[in-house]
């Protein structure tokens, strides 16, 4: 049995770690390839000495802004990669254009093909994401779900029972093996920063950064009700830039805004999991806030695991400002909801994966 998990981006390289540490452990024979360019300037050099895991073994180099573009060059690239690679069984992740490519050249080349974090929903299909989610759970045969909200939209849109595994959401297994290698990043020294006594504010979803207008709001509303907690920011090119303009409106009103560096894996681990709170747009830094138990806003109005809301530390707000401030009131004061860890959120997602694939791959 030969697997090849597919990679399209930095965040997959967290979910796919542990799969590669459990693999590696029971002698299943498997690929590692990414999407990207090797010198990617998003894969930081800390990154895979801070997931203890090794290096794709083959970068496609596939560099696209235009996603259906991307979609093509994937195509083509992994196209050639499954016809000079003996495989069995391919691993796509999430729901990235180039997931979506590598999920239909696998089904054209007759190989099977299994979804991890299938079952992911928006319900709205003009959201690019959604549309790739569809089509790639449409073609798996195997559909790896983090909770019971995937495996009952997986159902609902007519997958055979058969081919739906709930086998818990793998983004925890990573939180889990490295929550004692977390370290104290250096900013927080730098800044003067007491666990448990700042917000940390992240931005990525490319609508919120580009809407100026709807960014400016939620900005000001969030100092605004941050009272005197200081609020760090360590934000990718395109979000710092975005946001350094508003902050260059009314520099007194964001005095207490510290834009950093993008941090490593384990830095920025620390930095939210001793927060006092989390600001955010990104499902899985609302998962790891859940994990952690940290009070959590997202600046969305869905999240594709809504066991983070109902279950977990995190609250949607949308693009609402008022609605935000409403909570970060809470979230200062101390006065949360009451929140646990999800179902299935154990760690041994990854262990439930392989076992599955040595089944079915060997049955």
């Amino acid at each position: 049995m030969i697997i090849c998990i597919f990679v399209g981006a930095r965040p997959n390289f967290i979910k796919v770690a542990p799969i590669l540490r459990v693999m590696e452990a029971a002698g299943v024979s498997h690929s590692l390839v990414y999407a990207g360019r090797e010198d990617d300037p998003t894969l930081e050099p800390s990154l895979f000495d801070d997931l203890q895991m090794r290096r794709p073994d083959v970068f496609l180099g596939v560099d696209c802004e235009n996603l259906n573009e991307l979609t093509g060059q994937v195509m083509s690239a992994f196209e050639r990669y499954l016809q000079n690679h003996k495989t069995d069984a391919v691993i796509v992740v999430d729901d990235l254009a180039s997931t979506m490519a590598a999920a239909i050249v696998t089904k054209k080349q007759g190989i099977r093909l299994a979804h991890l974090v299938a079952g992911t929903r928006s319900f709205d299909i003009n959201m690019p994401k959604e549309i790739n989610r569809l089509v790639i759970d449409g073609l798996s045969d195997l559909l790896f779900t983090a909770g019971i909200g995937g495996s009952s939209a997986a159902t609902r849109e007519g997958a055979e029972s058969s081919k739906i595994y709930m086998v818990g959401n793998i983004l925890m297994d990573t939180l889990r093996f490295n929550h004692q290698r977390m370290q104290r990043p250096a900013v927080m020294d730098e800044l003067g920063l007491e666990d448990g006594s700042y917000i940390v504010f992240t931005l990525n979803r490319k609508a919120l950064i580009d809407n100026t207008d709807e960014l400016r709001g939620l900005m000001v509303s969030m100092m605004e009700h941050a009272g005197d907690k200081p609020v760090v920011a360590p934000l990718r090119k395109r979000a710092a830039e975005a946001v350094e303009r508003i902050v260059s409106e009314n520099p007194q009103l964001f005095k207490g805004l510290h834009l950093v560096s993008p941090l490593g894996y384990l830095d920025f681990g620390y930095l939210t999991a001793h927060a006092l709170g989390v600001v955010t747009d990104s499902g899985n830094v609302a998962e790891e806030a859940t994990f952690n138990m940290v009070p959590c806003i997202t600046l969305n109005s869905y999240t594709e695991h809504i066991e983070t809301v109902k279950t977990g530390s995190n609250v949607l707000v949308g693009e609402d400002s008022v609605l935000l401030g409403e909570e970060m009131t809470r979230m200062v004061a101390g006065e949360w909801k009451h929140c646990a860890i999800p179902e299935r959120w154990d760690g041994r997602s990854a262990e439930r994966i392989v076992q599955i694939l040595r089944e079915v791959c060997q049955g």
